[in-house]
């Protein structure tokens, strides 16, 4: 098997999910076999294990030069490819292609992410106003990845694809500051709700933020980066209870550790996920989770977190409640500690290595 990887969706500067996806596959791929990194900016290297093998390709939002892709593959004696991302060129390839869908999260809130060029966030809204791009994509696959049950369910109940689909499930990071720091081990003098995401509409912050009324002893940690417009929003909405309302505009890895260490729990009010990597991170360390009731939170969590109806802050109070019961926290976060050793990238490039072999 000649294999090469994609890695052309990796950031320079900092990883979004789809770069640290491919990251982190990548390197634990490497660990287990043989296998050349495609990449078009030497600057991902960084990210890459030392002397690892590669081969400059084009930009891949270059369409023009990506129908030719293939046959600059071919030329190299490829025998197979696997993308992180379902748009790669195929035309005239002689090798077995792999192609991933992570989630279908776009096709309800389609905005496209604002570093992105306007003629690709144009294309990219087009893209995602029918399924039928997506279904010409993923057939032209030998096989097809997503990152969870959710999504395999999902992608098979709107016919996305006739080609088999296989779940390689989405991990913390290898090496993170929010790994090694120490897990707690009571829920003496905690009094933190952490939370960690974005504040586009359909991540319901504002639900959250109306629940801090209801629970006067908390203080709520909004870690990500916000608009000061988003955060004035939130203020507002929050009445009486702002003053316990934190805003971090965005932490280091070392403050994001040091802040999930010293939580009640991780919160999340969602209505729409395509994974979940915050609550892995903060299994990881043993914090109990309060989440929104959606499908995609029930595979990941599992019993590790208590649930609420989206909607309802009065909801979302009484599992904050809940977990203050004696002996409660401590369960949830034994049950936490346990879930969260189930996702492991060497264990998901294991998965994915099986697949290619299968072909």
């Amino acid at each position: 098997m000649k294999l090469i990887f994609d890695c052309r969706f990796i950031r320079s500067d900092h990883h979004d999910g789809i770069s640290r996806f491919s990251t982190e596959l990548f390197s634990s791929i490497a660990k287990q076999t043989a296998v050349t990194a495609l990449i078009s900016d030497t600057a991902v290297l960084k990210w890459l294990p030392v002397k690892t093998e590669h081969l400059l390709g084009n930009d891949p939002t270059n369409l023009l030069a990506e129908l030719v892709l293939a046959r600059k593959l071919n030329k190299q004696g490829v025998t197979h490819v696997f993308s992180p991302m379902q748009t790669m060129g195929s035309l005239g390839r002689k090798y077995k292609l792999v192609l991933t869908l992570h989630d279908l999260i776009y096709y309800t809130h389609p905005k496209a992410p604002t570093f992105l060029p306007l003629m690709i966030r144009i294309a990219w809204r087009l893209y995602h106003l029918s399924f039928a791009p997506v279904r010409l994509l993923l057939n032209r696959a030998d096989a097809v990845v997503t990152v969870s049950e959710t999504s395999k369910s999902l992608i098979e109940k709107n016919g996305l694809t006739i080609k088999p689909v296989h779940v390689i499930y989405n991990a913390p990071e290898s090496h993170s500051q929010v790994q090694e720091t120490s897990r707690p081990r009571s829920k003496e003098a905690r009094n933190k709700l952490v939370y960690m995401g974005s504040f586009m509409e359909y991540k319901n912050v504002e639900a959250l933020v109306q629940a801090m009324g209801l629970l006067p002893e908390y203080e709520l940690v909004l870690l990500s980066k916000i608009s000061k417009e988003r955060e004035s929003t939130l203020r507002v909405m929050a009445g009486s209870a702002e003053g316990r309302i934190t805003f971090k505009n965005g932490v280091t890895d070392l403050e994001y550790a040091t802040e999930l260490a010293d939580a009640f729990a991780l919160v999340s009010a969602s209505k729409d996920e395509g994974f979940g990597i915050p609550l892995v991170e903060a299994m990881r360390h043993g914090i109990p989770l309060v989440l929104s009731d959606i499908p995609i939170f029930r595979e990941i969590a599992q019993d590790a977190a208590l649930y609420f109806e989206a909607n309802s802050p009065e909801q979302f109070a009484e599992q904050v409640r809940e977990l203050e019961k004696p002996d409660t926290w401590k369960e949830i976060s034994s049950r936490s500690q346990n879930r969260g050793s189930f996702f492991n990238w060497d264990k998901s490039a294991s998965l994915l290595l099986d697949v290619l072999r299968k072909l």
